[in-house]
């Protein structure tokens, strides 16, 4: 077997398979920093504080539901500890709140909204906790740990995400809690099988900030050693261990797939980038952010780059204390979904006369993969043309591989006929699970598409040409 081929030996787990089709998805951040405009708590506020009397999960549902997102993920519990379910192992909850006089579980709506408008629930549950005094006593603490998402994965329905970082701090007395990940990572395969379990987890990783940027080449395939890298951040931050600290891969390294990086990795696996921000600045409702809200241009920019560039998107939205997104938030999301159906409402390809120099390109017209275009054994090239019989208006390409057989194309081009002659408008490198080329409305009516490099043939499981927006 050469290089390239065990490369490509490297395919996603069916659970991630899953994962990446959802593309795009909700974060919700919302505890009693929503009442104390903070970001982060320290554990001592008052339950009483939260009282969100206009509480409406549905109406978050239905808002990132607008925007095209197919999961959401909520906060239960921070750093504060302040857990949005009526837990049985600590009162630092809701049901020490005078909302709905104690009675209330923001999860249990939550989860309640999704089934019912067909979203995905997931969550995400803080191991730093900054209420409890068992934190920083080792097994004492995990167990307590332990207990708490148990209830989660047991009393929710299905969960389609776990959501970990990796936020360590200083229990009582200093203490330092080392989380034990593999005790937890069992837990949830038992419980919650097909949920994947994100950024400090072995299915989805971080891709290295939370600002919204995007690498220019995104790999799923890439060492072992990447999977441990938020856990050995953590651990090496307070840690002499000399080999434990040279075992981290960072996430924020502008390449951790290509093949100089793998040539000398032993291990590797299929890990997918997941790109996380924020629509306001903060991750919390602050009323001073009322006016903050990302504009459409920039929310546009990072889902091309993040769903169109190999990775998934997470968007989080804070509800207001009043327990609903604010109306600026509201107006975004169904911008942002208008824009996204009208970007891919009018496949071109369908009036197009589509050709290559090596086998089957009829087989990439559907978006699904039980066929895929690839070319004759052995070439690691291919170059397909799409004609129309006047020209057509371009908007975007969509290319997609067949990631069950992993990922291969490491370069292509886009060319349009031009005066009669095929001019490049577009030079790109990796293409994996989607890549969106944004065209911006070239008037052609030929395109040819040239995979310059892969590591082995190159698959597609679909190829769309968009039309272009209307000025």
């Amino acid at each position: 077997m050469t290089y390239d081929e065990r490369l490509t030996q490297i395919v996603p787990h069916e659970r991630q398979f899953r994962f990446q089709q959802l593309e795009f998805y909700a974060f919700i951040h919302f505890t009693v920093n929503t009442f104390t405009d903070r970001e982060w708590g320290d554990g001592s506020e008052s339950p009483l504080i939260f009282n969100p009397e206009k509480l409406d999960p549905e109406q978050w549902v239905k808002a990132v539901k607008s925007a095209g997102m197919r999961g959401l993920i909520l906060t239960c519990k921070h750093h504060d500890g302040f857990c949005l379910w009526p837990s049985q192992y600590t009162r630092h909850t809701v049901a020490a709140s005078p909302w709905k006089n104690g009675q209330g579980d923001v999860v249990k709506e939550t989860a309640d909204a999704c089934r019912k408008h067909g979203i995905k629930f997931g969550v995400y549950l803080s191991p730093w906790d900054r209420n409890s005094s068992l934190y920083g006593q080792g097994k004492a603490y995990d167990d307590f740990f332990v207990g708490q998402f148990t209830e989660l994965l047991t009393g929710y329905g299905e969960i389609f995400s776990v959501w970990f970082d990796g936020a360590c701090g200083e229990g009582p007395n200093g203490k330092k809690q080392y989380y034990d990940w593999e005790r937890y990572y069992g837990v949830i395969r038992e419980l919650q099988p097909n949920a994947c379990i994100s950024v400090c987890g072995p299915d989805i990783r971080w891709c290295g900030n939370e600002a919204g940027h995007t690498r220019v080449a995104e790999w799923s395939v890439v060492p072992e050693r990447a999977r441990d890298s938020e856990i050995v951040s953590e651990k090496s931050q307070h840690c002499d261990d000399a080999e434990f600290r040279q075992r981290k891969v960072d996430a924020r390294d502008s390449d951790l797939g290509s093949r100089a990086v793998l040539e000398n990795e032993d291990k590797l696996i299929w890990y997918p980038a997941e790109v996380n921000t924020s629509i306001r600045p903060g991750w919390f409702w602050h009323a001073s952010e009322d006016d903050k809200v990302r504009s459409l241009e920039e929310l546009v920019h990072i889902y091309n780059n993040s769903v169109g560039g190999n990775a998934t998107f997470l968007l989080n939205i804070p509800p207001t204390r009043n327990g609903l997104f604010h109306e600026n938030d509201t107006m975004r999301l169904a911008e942002l979904g208008e824009y996204i159906r009208n970007m891919f409402r009018v496949n071109l390809l369908e009036d197009a006369v589509l050709s290559c120099d090596s086998g089957d390109i009829e087989a990439a017209r559907a978006d699904d993969y039980s066929e895929y275009y690839i070319p004759s054994k052995g070439r690691t090239t291919a170059e397909i043309v799409a004609k129309w019989n006047s020209p057509v208006n371009i908007g975007c390409i969509v290319l997609k591989e067949n990631i069950l057989c992993s990922q291969r194309v490491e370069s292509f081009t886009v060319e349009a006929e031009l005066d009669g002659e095929f001019a490049e408008i577009y030079r790109g490198t990796v293409i994996g699970y989607k890549r969106i080329v944004p065209l911006e409305n070239i008037v052609t009516s030929r395109i040819r598409i040239r995979i310059t490099d892969s590591r082995t043939e190159p698959t597609l499981a679909f190829l769309g040409i968009y039309q272009g927006r209307e000025e």
